[in-house]
């Protein structure tokens, strides 16, 4: 098809992780973590490159010695999606996905939901993932919230439980799954635009594309393994390396 639009995947992968110092080289069944979430990533079946973005040279060292392609940034980036930006300057795309650095057990599926809008609407310039979410994560400031307007287009992101059911009614709550995609020239503008008033407030980066008033499309993704365990701390690697071991030849 001559109108193809690239697609590329970047994983952002800071050495100097606040809560957990190291952690994307943390060994999970053999395996540093960055090397799963490779893995899992190249399984996508839109990306036509995937590279890891890194800010330390123990980082690009296990990424090549994996046969990963590493792009090396700086390390004074305030959050993933500057790192990003960084990283596809010089690269030759019409869409980029940020594929987060701690979830070793990522669904490939996700990134082919997300990037799919784009790929249908070029008016698109930003999209990610929701899934639907049980009573027990509805006041977890951690499991960021989600609701979106008639056409799937977010009306706002919080840590509170949004919407709040006032009555007691029935109501379908979603968590914001930390994966986006953006055209290229629309996320160097956004990297270049200073954190935003409600984004300092949550702590949600999201928040300034639409404090600007861009639009951001939400996907509702169709995998089991949506909200799949996130590496902020030593106690979450042991969850995960317990997963692993459960599911022994786990594959998606």
């Amino acid at each position: 098809m001559s109108n193809h639009q690239k697609v590329i995947g970047v994983i952002p992968a800071r050495y100097g992780s606040s809560r957990f110092r190291g952690k994307v080289l943390a060994d999970i069944a053999g395996k540093p973590m960055i090397q799963w979430v490779y893995e899992q990533a190249s399984q996508s079946k839109t990306l036509d490159q995937l590279f890891v973005a890194v800010d330390d040279a123990r980082v690009q060292e296990c990424v090549e010695g994996f046969g990963g392609k590493a792009v090396m940034t700086g390390q004074n980036h305030q959050s993933g999606t500057d790192r990003i930006a960084e990283a596809v300057e010089r690269i030759e795309t019409d869409i980029v996905v940020n594929i987060q650095g701690d979830q070793p057990l990522l669904d490939s599926k996700m990134i082919d939901e997300a990037v799919q809008p784009m790929l249908e609407d070029t008016t698109v310039q930003m999209s990610t993932i929701k899934t639907k979410i049980s009573e027990e994560d509805y006041n977890d400031p951690a499991v960021v919230k989600v609701v979106v307007d008639e056409n799937d287009f977010a009306l706002y992101f919080s840590r509170s439980l949004i919407p709040y059911p006032r009555d007691k009614v029935a109501v379908n709550v979603y968590e914001h799954v930390g994966l986006y995609v953006y055209r290229k020239d629309f996320l160097l503008k956004i990297s270049k635009l200073p954190q935003s008033y409600l984004e300092k407030i949550e702590m949600l980066e999201q928040l300034r594309v639409m404090e600007k008033g861009y639009k951001i499309k939400v996907v509702e993704t169709k995998s089991l393994h949506a909200a799949g365990v996130s590496v902020d701390t030593p106690e979450d690697l042991a969850k995960v390396k317990k997963l692993i071991k459960e599911m022994n030849n786990f594959d998606f």
